[in-house]
């Protein structure tokens, strides 16, 4: 195990491009081989091997600065994907409107009945059943 520890010895390794690389290169295989394409699986050769280049690169600040670019680029979809989860997991117990005039997201527990509401951003009261 030792030869490995030298040879990755100041390579950039694995981060969330290679790995977002990764899986995209299992995926188009997946899919090429799911609708019998040869040549879609040849084209998933090359993430694969951008993936192994980075992974391998001795050239650690621009590996770095490639990732916090994807990382600047994925952020909006990784936010939705937490929010839409805490969304998923908070439906249980609580119910979700919008105001009617400033459309403030409202998080109220159920089993309240009808309920009159007041938005604490624009005080606007409006009644719902939870």
């Amino acid at each position: 195990m030792n030869w490995l520890r030298n040879f990755m010895s100041g390579r950039h390794g694995s981060d969330q491009l290679s790995m977002a690389l990764l899986i995209f290169s299992v995926i188009l295989t997946f899919v090429a081989r799911l609708v019998n394409l040869p040549m879609l699986a040849l084209l998933s050769y090359i993430p694969l091997g951008l993936c192994l280049f980075r992974m391998l690169s001795k050239n650690n600040s621009k590996r770095s600065m490639e990732n916090y670019k994807f990382a600047i680029l994925i952020s909006p979809i990784y936010s939705w994907l937490k929010k839409t989860q805490k969304h998923a997991m908070d439906s249980k117990t609580h119910r979700f409107f919008k105001c009617p005039s400033c459309n403030a997201k409202l998080r109220l527990p159920k089993g309240k009945g009808k309920i009159i509401i007041t938005c604490p951003k624009c005080k606007t009261e409006f009644a719902k059943r939870t």
